[in-house]
C-alpha cells in the first residue's frame, strides 16, 4: 500500500452520495420553486402542501407566498410574458391581457404588491365590507380534489373599509401593467345595506380602477335578494345618486354588478333590463353634459352613472351529479371546473340580454387557455379565475395566457377583441 494514504472510513462514499442526491433534490425544487415550474407546482408542490395543511390555512399561506412575489418575478417569465394578441381596451382602460384574479383570494389587500407582478391583467381584491368582521365559523372551506372544486361559506370575513384603504394607499405597487378592481360586500348585521355598498364606493372610488357591487354571494343571508326586482333597482338608483358627490375622475370609474349564474332566465332578464335602463341613462346623462359644455364651456357635474358591466358569475349553490368529492354535499358557494358550462351560458345569456351593451367579465371553472378562450367567445370580454390557483399555484397565469394566445393564433384572431362573442350572435 502506498506510504500515508489514509483509509477511508466505513460508509463513507455512501453518506457522500447521499449528500450529494440530496443537496441536488433541494436545488432542483428551489429553481422550479423560484421558476415557476408549471408540472412541478401542480404534481409535487400543491400535493404536499394540501396534504400538510388544512383549506384555510392553505389559503393563508398562500396570501404570504403571493406577497414576496414581487422578488421571484424576475425569474418566472413565463408568467410575465406579455402577448401582443392579448392587449384590450376595455372601459378606456389598456389591459396586458384579459386575464385576471378573481375576489376572493385576497378578501384584505394584503399581497397586491406581490400580485400585480404575478402577470395578471387585473386583479380584484375583497369582498370588502364597511366594518371589520370575522365571517362565519370554522371550517369554512373545503376542497374537492376529485372535482377539481372548492366549496366555501366564509361570510364575508374582512378587515374593513378603513384597513383596507389605509393598504392601498400605501402599497407601492405598479398598476401601469394591472388593473386593481375592490370588490364591495356588506354586514351581516347591517340595518341598510344598501347604504353599505354606498360607503364602498364613496371610499375606494378614487382609489381604485373599477368598483364591483357584490349581491350574489350565497354565504350571507338576504344578501341574494338584492340582485333583482325593486330591490335591486332601489340599490342602482342609491348608487346612481351617490356618484353624483364624486369627483369627475373618481366618478368615471366603472361599476360593475356580480351576479349569480343560480339566476333564472326571468331573474336573467329583470337584470339586464334593469342595468341596461341604468347605462342608457347613463349615456343621455353624457350627450347632454357633452353638448351643454360645448355651447356653455361649463365642466361636467354628472358625468357617468349606472352599471357599466358585469361579472358572470359568483359560485353556485347547486351540486352537479358529477360531483364525486366527500365534500360535495358541505353547505356554500360551488367553484371551479364544475361550473365551467353553467358559467360560459350565464355568459351568452346576458350578451343576449344587454345586446351586447355591457363589457361582461366571465368567472367560472376557468383553469386553461381553453376555457379562458370559450367564455370570450361566448361575449365576455375579460376573464378571472381563483380556483385554479388552488390546485396549480401561481404557473397557472403564465399557463392561461400563454394556451389563450395559441388558441387566437389557431383560429386566425390577431387580436382577442375579434374573437369576443362570436359563439354568440346578437
Amino acid at each position: 500500500m502506498f506510504c500515508g494514504a489514509r483509509s477511508v472510513k466505513p460508509g463513507y462514499y455512501y453518506k457522500s452520495a447521499l449528500k450529494l442526491i440530496s443537496a441536488s433534490a433541494v436545488g432542483f425544487c428551489a429553481i422550479e420553486i423560484l421558476t415557476g415550474g408549471e408540472k412541478f407546482y401542480r404534481q409535487i408542490i400543491l400535493p404536499v402542501v394540501h396534504r400538510m395543511f388544512e383549506p384555510e390555512n392553505a389559503h393563508e399561506l398562500g396570501i404570504f407566498m403571493a406577497k414576496y412575489y414581487k422578488f421571484l418575478a424576475p425569474l418566472n417569465r413565463t408568467n410575465t410574458k406579455s402577448y401582443q394578441r392579448l392587449n384590450i381596451e376595455c372601459f378606456d382602460k389598456n389591459f396586458d391581457s384579459p386575464i385576471g384574479l378573481a375576489a376572493g383570494f385576497d378578501k384584505d389587500g394584503e399581497a397586491i404588491e406581490g400580485l400585480v407582478n404575478m402577470g395578471f391583467g387585473f386583479i380584484e381584491i375583497g369582498s370588502v365590507t364597511p366594518e371589520p368582521q370575522p365571517g362565519n365559523p370554522k371550517p369554512r372551506i373545503f376542497r374537492l380534489a376529485e372535482d377539481q372544486a372548492l366549496i366555501n361559506r366564509y361570510g364575508f370575513n374582512s378587515s374593513g373599509h378603513l384597513a383596507v384603504e389605509n393598504r392601498l394607499k400605501s402599497a407601492k405597487a405598479d398598476f401601469s401593467k394591472c388593473l386593481l378592481g375592490v370588490n364591495l360586500g356588506k354586514n351581516k348585521t347591517s340595518e341598510d345595506p344598501d347604504q353599505d355598498f354606498v360607503n364602498g364606493l364613496l371610499k375606494f372610488a378614487p382609489i381604485a380602477d373599477y368598483i364591483v357591487v357584490n349581491v350574489s354571494s350565497p354565504n350571507t343571508p338576504g344578501l341574494r335578494d338584492m340582485q333583482t326586482g325593486k330591490n335591486l333597482k332601489r340599490l342602482l338608483l342609491r348608487l346612481k345618486e351617490a356618484r353624483k358627490s364624486l369627483d369627475e375622475s373618481s366618478a368615471a370609474k366603472p361599476l360593475m354588478l356580480k351576479v349569480a349564474p343560480d339566476l333564472s332566465w326571468e331573474d336573467r332578464k329583470d337584470v339586464a333590463d334593469l342595468c341596461i335602463d341604468a347605462k342608457l341613462g347613463s349615456v343621455y346623462i353624457k350627450l347632454c353634459v357633452f353638448f351643454v359644455n360645448k355651447i356653455n364651456e361649463l365642466k361636467p357635474v354628472d358625468s357617468l352613472s349606472g352599471i357599466d358591466g358585469l361579472i358572470v358569475g359568483n359560485t353556485t349553490i347547486s351540486r352537479p351529479s358529477s360531483l364525486i368529492s366527500p365534500s360535495r354535499s358541505e353547505s356554500g358557494g360551488l367553484s371551479g371546473q364544475p361550473l365551467r358550462q353553467l358559467s360560459t351560458q350565464c355568459v351568452k345569456d346576458f350578451r343576449r340580454l344587454t345586446n351586447g351593451r355591457l363589457i361582461i367579465v366571465a368567472c367560472g371553472g376557468v383553469t386553461d387557455g381553453r376555457d379562458a378562450y370559450e367564455k370570450i367567445r361566448a361575449g365576455a370580454s375579460l376573464v378571472q379565475f381563483y380556483t385554479g390557483l388552488v390546485y396549480e399555484g401561481f404557473p397557472i397565469v403564465g399557463k392561461i395566457k400563454r394556451e389563450l394566445d395559441a388558441c387566437l393564433e389557431k383560429d386566425g384572431f390577431s387580436r382577442v377583441k375579434d374573437a369576443i362573442g362570436v359563439d354568440c350572435s346578437l
